[in-house]
């Protein structure tokens, strides 16, 4: 090889983690003879059908997406769990790469690729990022996959929650991205979750609170994510009543484990006597089905009528027992 040809290699094996494709070696001034010498000598290694890595060892993650990618061919790019992994939507790798092709594309005509799951896309044009190494869905694309993949409407709404809460992306662009596509599973209550998403809503134990608490029992509209400054920082209020000084604390598991359970206690604490803002809470289980988001709804009615809130009224269950008539007896 010519040192032009030489750089020309090395500024491929770069760009795409030590891995190329038959066809890309050639291009760069390789013969498909040298190429196999490679992998005779022990220098190169198989990956796949017509794609080599040009090293020896272990691959390193990275280089087996590129080596999926070169195997699907040019239009290929990783998509659903695999874009996932590499955005940071979820902290686990993707036992099988997921790559999206063209619909007219037939990566597998001349066999299956082994670890791969291959999607079909007709707006790939639209939905690939343009930049990005190794080749992959946009955030958006790759969210909005995820929920029409997802087993029900929680772990849809998750995937939400995780791309706004860890600042991938924005509700507002989500739901651009949702209104490009023609046919969408869920689309009317992922619509309405985005709605949600953009008030502040942006866990799926709250977004619960807000459709099956708060808004068919006629409870007052809560602000949610509210900023508070306190002395040992800034706090966030999940759902603060402003006009009645009351704020409802959604307490999850995952966001608040045990040992952090004092600090929600002092905020609480400093809220009550430097702001005068009294604070409930309410856990997984009170938000589990429709009884108990009921039978939660009847004391947070109560809870806040006590300061001079409307109480709502019973939702569409025969067993709600916050009544029809605005009353709470009992209570």
């Amino acid at each position: 090889m010519s040192a032009k040809l030489s750089g020309e290699y090395l500024r491929l094996i770069d760009r795409q983690d030590g891995v190329l494709a038959i066809g890309q070696a050639v291009e760069a001034g390789m013969t498909a003879e040298w190429t196999r010498n490679q992998v005779r000598s022990g220098r190169w290694q198989l990956m796949h059908r017509g794609v080599y890595a040009a090293f020896t060892g272990t691959a390193s993650r990275r280089a087996e997406l590129w080596g999926a990618l070169l195997r699907a061919g040019p239009d290929a790019v990783l998509s659903h769990q695999t874009a996932a992994e590499l955005y940071g939507l979820t902290d686990s790798r993707s036992r099988l790469i997921q790559l999206t092709v063209p619909h007219d594309s037939n990566p597998e005509r001349r066999g299956r690729i082994p670890g791969v799951v291959i999607h079909r896309s007709r707006s790939l044009a639209r939905t690939r990022h343009p930049v990005l190494t190794p080749p992959r869905t946009r955030v958006e694309a790759t969210v909005l996959d995820l929920v029409e993949c997802a087993r029900d409407f929680d772990e849809a709404y998750d995937w939400i929650c995780r791309a706004i809460g860890r600042r991938l992306t924005t509700a507002d662009r989500l739901l651009a991205a949702l209104k490009a596509r023609s046919r969408f599973r869920w689309r009317h209550d992922i619509e309405l979750a985005l709605g949600y998403a953009m008030g502040g809503a942006l866990s799926l134990l709250e977004f619960r609170y807000v459709r099956g608490v708060e808004e068919p029992h006629g409870l007052p509209t809560a602000m949610r994510q509210v900023r508070v400054s306190q002395a040992m920082g800034n706090r966030y209020l999940d759902n603060y009543y402003e006009q009645y000084r009351a704020c409802v604390e959604i307490d999850g598991t995952a966001a608040h484990p045990e040992d952090e359970q004092w600090r929600d206690k002092n905020r609480d604490r400093w809220n009550s006597i430097h702001e005068q803002i009294e604070t409930i809470r309410i856990g997984v289980p009170d938000l589990l089905n429709q009884q108990r988001q009921c039978e939660t709804a009847a004391d947070v009615a109560t809870w806040l009528s006590s300061r001079g809130a409307p109480i709502g009224h019973s939702c569409h269950s025969p067993d709600c027992p916050v009544p029809r008539s605005g009353v709470l007896s009992g209570k």
